[in-house]
C-alpha cells in the first residue's frame, strides 16, 4: 500500500489535522537537542486518546509499519528519533495531556502520557502534595517518556527512580490491545508485575498512555546549602556525615566541578556564584521535613559545622529564602544545557558504587585529558546514588566536528573505567540507539537472550521502536 494510502487511513482514525506530512510540521520531531541524530519520517501522528493510539498501532502492526513513540523529545540516547532510512513513523503522545484523577487522601495522581513533568508537579502542589521527580528538562519532558526511560533526576536519593513512583499503567500493545493496569494499590501480589516490563522499556514493548503515580507529603521545612570543597573525597566524606545525621530527610546531594559552575555563570540566565571565593568542587545539599517542628536548619548547620572542623568544607552559603534555594537548584539543573555554548560535549551517563566515586573521577579525568589534551571534563550529578554525568567539553578553540567524531573512542575509554569499578554505562538515560551496541559488552548472553525473547513475545512483528535497546 502506498504511503499516501497509509496517511489517508491514519487521517480517518485520528483526524487529518493530526497526520503531519509537511516538512516544516515534521521538523521539530526529527532532531534531538544535541544534534546527534537527524531523523526522516513519512509522517508524524498525533493521536489524542488511548483509543486512537490503539487504532493507530492495530493498523500499523497489521500493515508492517514501524512506529517510534515520542514524548517531549528530550531523550539523550536517540531512542525517540526515527532512523535516517525514512521508513519509521513518529507517534507523538503530546495530545494525551489530561490529568484524569487526583487523590490527595490516597496520595495518588493519574495522568496521561503527554502531561509535562512540570505540569504534574504543579498539580500535586495544588493539593499540598509532592511529586518528587525533578529533571533539568522538566519544563518540556513528558511523563510517558520519563517512565519509558525510567528517568532518575535529583530526587532519587530520597524517593527513587521513576520506577519507584509508579503504582499502575495503561499501555497499548503493539497489536493495538489495551492493557488497563491503572491500579492505585500499594500491595498487589498477584503474579508477574507487568508494569515493570514497560518502565524502562523505551517504547519497545508497548506504548504507555497513562499512569497512576505516587504522591508524597509536601515538605513543610526545607533547607539548602551551596558548599565549596577541595575534592570529591571531601564531598564523599561530607555525604557520609550528612547521611548518618540526617537519614531520610537528606533529600538532595549533588556534586559539581568549578568549570561547570563557570559555564553556568557565563551562559545560564540569572546564575551567579553563590560563594565569595573559588573552589575546585561544590556540593548542593538539601534537607527537608514534613513537619514545621523539626529543626532542619539547626541540623544542617550542625552537619556543616562538624564537616568544617574536619576540614571537609571550605565555605558554604545557606539559602535564606525559597527563591534563593531555587536559584541554587537552577545552577544544578542548568549544568547540562550550558555546555552547548562551550562547543562540542561528549556525554557519559554512568554510575559506580558511591564509595568509588572519587577514585573513578580521578582515573577517568586523567584518562580523557591524556586522550584529548586541553579538553574540559565537567563531571556532575547525583553523588548520593552514584550517578555521575561524566561530560567532557572540547578544548577551547577546537574544531567541534573533529572533536565529536571521537565520541565512540572516548565512550570506550570512559566505559572501560566504569567497568573496572563494577558500574553501569547507563544510569538514567536509557539505551536507545546511542548505546545499543554497548549492551553486548555489559550484558551476559543469557540476559540478552531473555530480553530478546521478551521483545519477541510482546512485539512479534517488531513494530515498536525497532533497533532501539536491542
Amino acid at each position: 500500500m502506498a504511503e499516501l494510502d497509509h496517511a489517508a487511513r491514519f487521517a480517518e482514525l485520528i483526524g487529518a489535522a493530526n497526520v503531519l506530512t509537511a516538512a516544516s510540521d515534521k521538523a521539530p520531531f526529527l532532531v534531538e537537542w544535541r544534534d546527534l541524530y537527524q531523523g526522516v519520517t513519512p509522517m508524524v501522528l498525533r493521536p489524542g486518546t488511548t483509543d486512537e493510539v490503539s487504532a493507530v498501532l492495530k493498523y500499523a502492526d497489521a500493515n508492517g509499519l514501524k512506529i517510534v513513540p515520542q514524548g517531549g523529545n528530550t531523550g539523550l540516547v536517540g531512542g525517540q528519533i526515527p532512523k535516517e532510512s525514512g521508513e519509521e513513523i513518529v507517534l507523538s503522545l503530546a495530545r494525551l495531556n489530561r490529568v484524569r484523577n487526583v487523590d490527595p487522601q490516597g496520595f495518588t495522581i493519574t495522568v496521561e502520557a503527554g502531561v509535562v513533568l512540570e505540569t504534574l508537579q504543579r498539580e500535586a502542589d495544588a493539593v499540598d502534595r509532592l511529586f518528587p521527580l525533578a529533571l533539568g528538562s522538566q519544563g518540556s519532558c513528558q511523563i510517558g517518556g520519563n517512565l519509558s526511560t525510567n528517568a532518575g533526576g535529583t530526587a532519587v536519593l530520597a524517593y527513587g527512580n521513576s520506577r519507584d513512583l509508579v503504582l499502575g499503567l495503561e499501555v497499548v500493545m503493539a497489536n493495538g490491545d489495551v492493557w488497563n493496569g491503572l491500579r492505585a494499590l500499594r500491595k498487589d501480589n498477584t503474579g508477574y508485575d507487568l508494569k515493570h516490563m514497560f518502565i524502562g522499556g523505551e517504547g519497545t514493548l508497548g506504548v504507555i498512555t497513562a499512569a497512576t503515580l505516587k504522591l508524597f507529603p509536601k515538605p513543610k521545612k526545607l533547607e539548602v546549602a551551596f558548599i565549596g570543597l577541595s575534592s570529591p573525597e571531601a564531598a564523599l566524606d561530607l555525604f557520609s556525615t550528612a547521611k548518618a545525621q540526617a537519614g531520610p530527610i537528606l533529600t538532595g546531594f549533588e556534586i559539581m566541578p568549578r568549570v561547570g559552575l563557570e559555564f553556568c555563570i557565563r551562559h545560564l540566565p540569572g546564575a551567579r556564584d553563590p560563594l565569595a571565593g573559588t573552589h575546585p568542587w561544590y556540593v548542593l545539599m538539601e534537607l527537608s521535613s514534613g513537619t514545621e517542628a523539626f529543626p532542619v536548619r539547626d541540623l544542617l548547620e550542625s552537619i556543616l559545622g562538624e564537616a568544617y572542623e574536619k576540614g571537609l568544607v571550605e565555605d558554604a552559603a545557606f539559602a535564606e529564602s525559597m527563591a534563593q534555594a531555587q536559584d541554587f537548584w537552577h545552577i544544578r539543573h542548568g549544568m547540562s544545557e550550558v555546555q552547548r555554548a562551550e562547543g562540542g560535549s561528549i556525554k557519559h551517563d554512568v554510575s559506580v558504587p558511591v564509595a568509588s566515586i572519587p577514585a573513578f573521577l580521578a582515573k577517568a579525568i586523567a584518562a580523557v585529558e591524556a586522550m584529548v589534551p586541553g579538553c574540559r571534563p565537567v563531571p556532575f550529578g547525583h553523588l548520593g546514588d552514584g550517578n555521575i554525568h561524566f561530560n567532557v567539553s572540547q578544548p577551547i578553540g577546537a574544531d567541534k566536528e573533529a572533536y565529536i567524531a571521537r565520541w565512540d573512542e572516548m565512550n570506550a575509554l570512559v566505559h572501560g573505567i566504569v567497568h573496572e569499578f563494577n558500574g553501569s554505562i547507563s544510569a538514567e538515560h536509557g539505551i536507545g540507539r546511542l548505546k545499543r551496541d554497548l549492551l553486548r559488552e555489559v550484558k551476559s548472553p543469557l540476559e540478552l537472550d531473555l530480553m530478546q525473547r521478551i521483545k519477541s513475545a510482546f512485539d512479534p512483528n517488531n513494530t515498536l521502536n525497532p533497533g532501539r535497546v536491542l
